[in-house]
């Protein structure tokens, strides 16, 4: 069988991550890195091979899928091109800077029959497969994602950069159109939010409380889920979960099962699979579009209450 040509576009942090595991994956070959930083390219280059192109057309003749890793507001610019010429893509999250933009490159691939994922690696999280196994019907969620100070994604406030990641497992997990948005949120360091609070309302009467801050002395990555039968807690950063539930009049906790895996290892074999093979990526341009418009609709809300 012949190996899907892939390449990465913006090797900062993430996009090294996506190189050195598509030199990883036997049904790939790592073909082109494109980044302004010439030298930082070549460097990858050197590590985990692929050409180095000079130009994003350049790129684009090497290549039969990519990954978009560089900064959410050069996203547009480059994936609108690259979809255009046919190429299957991978786009780190969130997928644009505004629901607009989303929306127009979903529908230019959904027309096109290309793939466009979007790259909400939790979705991937061998945590997230054991919590839908026992899912029913969720009626409260609580999610925590706290991190220290990045010296990335600055540009964007956390509920886009963090708590964009909850909010497209939520609405994956409760399939019900929101209700009422309360939100609140302080910036610390940053332009925009550094710590956030959201509590959603969904039409099926389910809410969920959504905590994140990137100003914490701690990382945590916490999901809790009630339900009539059962109280879920997981936790994404340890791949470790309990369930407690009632029986016979009391309440018994049992650890949940959990496979430890790499995610983003996990979610670059789903997209090679589905630029290979036409099928529907788990988090498609829409769903990434929805989370987006949530995303935004809440930092409106903190920016009007502050």
């Amino acid at each position: 069988m012949k190996k899907l040509r892939v390449g990465v576009v913006g090797v900062g942090h993430i996009g090294t991550n996506h190189a050195r595991l598509y030199s990883q994956i036997p049904t790939t070959e790592l073909a082109a890195i494109y980044d302004v930083d010439l030298a930082r390219a070549n460097s990858i280059s050197r590590k985990y091979g692929g050409t180095v192109a000079k130009s994003l057309d350049e790129f684009a003749e090497h290549v039969d899928a990519a990954s978009i890793a560089t900064p959410t507001n050069s996203h547009h610019e480059i994936v609108l091109p690259l979809l255009q010429r046919g190429k299957h893509l991978l786009v780190e999250k969130p997928i644009t800077e505004n629901p607009q933009d989303a929306m127009e490159l979903a529908e230019l691939a959904a027309r096109n029959q290309l793939i466009l994922q979007v790259g909400h690696v939790e979705r991937f999280n061998p945590v997230l497969s054991a919590l839908e196994a026992r899912l029913t019907h969720p009626r409260f969620i609580e999610a925590h994602r706290l991190s220290p100070y990045p010296n990335r994604s600055t540009d964007i406030g956390v509920v886009l950069d963090l708590m964009i990641h909850d909010l497209e497992i939520i609405l994956h997990l409760v399939r019900s159109p929101v209700q009422s948005i309360d939100a609140v949120g302080v910036p610390v360091l940053s332009k925009g939010e550094d710590i956030a609070n959201a509590r959603i309302r969904f039409e099926n009467g389910c809410v969920a409380n959504v905590t994140s801050s990137r100003i914490s002395p701690e990382r945590m990555r916490k999901i809790r889920v009630f339900q009539e039968d059962a109280y879920l807690s997981l936790d994404y950063e340890k791949q470790s979960g309990e369930i407690y539930r009632r029986e016979s009049g009391k309440i018994t906790r049992h650890k949940v099962p959990i496979e430890r895996e790499e995610p983003l290892k996990q979610q670059l074999v789903s997209f090679v699979e589905c630029a290979s093979t036409g099928r529907e990526p788990r988090v498609s341009g829409f769903q990434a579009t929805a989370a987006l418009e949530l995303a935004v609709e809440i930092t409106k809300r903190i920016g009007s209450s502050g």
